[in-house]
């Protein structure tokens, strides 16, 4: 069995982690485990200081030795903001506490959005994010860090992680269409409170392209450490992301090595 784990801020849209767990499992060989530790979260606000709180090194840490406990293959910081939030070096430093703690291949959410762009090749980007615009445009910086040019954002402006839990589907898939760009190759949604993995190939089909989310990005990165030189096996039902082979090999805080070079 292939286990990646998970740490997830709080409670808010964690119902996608046994949602794909499932999809995964009907959909191709192997079985697969997506074990989830709740971590502390003790201001629920997409407010830069509540951020740096939630993904400080003490939460994830125990949160880690949590998953260390599970016998998880693979560790990934389930959240977005409270990973580039940081910034590109403190992000990676904080990708590697986890995986000190955890004693595997670790990774982030904000990294994990920048993996799956490149194994699509993709170089413009459209972001649709519910954040308020002074925390998205910390995303944007990120991902420019990464060569990844966003030629659209969108921010709807919610301040907390629980009311974005409560959006749903045709919330969804009209904010992210209503966000595309003609110069976008894909649109990525940036918030792991954020409902989304039951409806991924709804939203890729309402916009023509690619669409990457929070919550399944974070999976495909879990599952591209934890699996090992063989890399991913193409899956359906999960967006273009997971129909396209990924094969690199689970290294130090995301790299590896393969048909693409995961560097952070």
């Amino acid at each position: 069995m292939v286990s990646a784990g998970f740490l997830y801020p709080g409670y808010s849209a964690e119902a996608d982690y046994p949602a794909i767990e499932r999809a995964l499992r009907g959909s191709g060989p192997g079985e697969v485990s997506l074990p989830v530790v709740h971590t502390l979260m003790r201001e629920d606000a997409h407010r830069v200081d509540a951020l740096l709180d939630i993904g400080g090194a003490d939460v994830l840490g125990e949160g880690a030795r949590a998953l260390r406990r599970m016998g998880v293959r693979s560790a990934v910081w389930a959240c977005t903001s409270g990973s580039f939030v940081f910034g590109w070096e403190g992000a990676a430093e904080q990708v590697a506490g986890v995986r000190e703690a955890a004693g595997v291949p670790a990774s982030s959410t904000s990294f994990a959005f920048v993996h799956a762009a490149r194994a699509l090749g993709l170089t413009r980007v459209a972001v649709a994010a519910t954040y308020p615009a002074d925390v998205a445009e910390r995303f944007v910086a990120f991902l420019a860090h990464a060569g990844i040019e966003v030629v659209a954002l969108s921010c709807r402006g919610i301040v907390t992680a629980a009311e974005v839990g409560t959006l749903g589907r045709d919330e969804v898939l009209a904010f992210v269409a209503a966000n595309d760009h003609p110069d976008a190759e894909a649109v990525l949604v940036p918030d792991t409170a954020l409902h989304t993995v039951s409806w991924l190939d709804e939203l890729e089909a309402r916009v023509g392209k690619p669409v990457l989310t929070a919550n399944q990005v974070s999976v495909w990165e879990g599952l591209r450490l934890a699996s090992g030189p063989g890399g991913l096996t193409p899956r359906t039902g999960l967006g273009r992301l997971f129909a396209v082979p990924a094969d690199v090999s689970a290294g130090p805080a995301g790299a590896g090595q393969g048909r693409h070079t995961w560097q952070l």
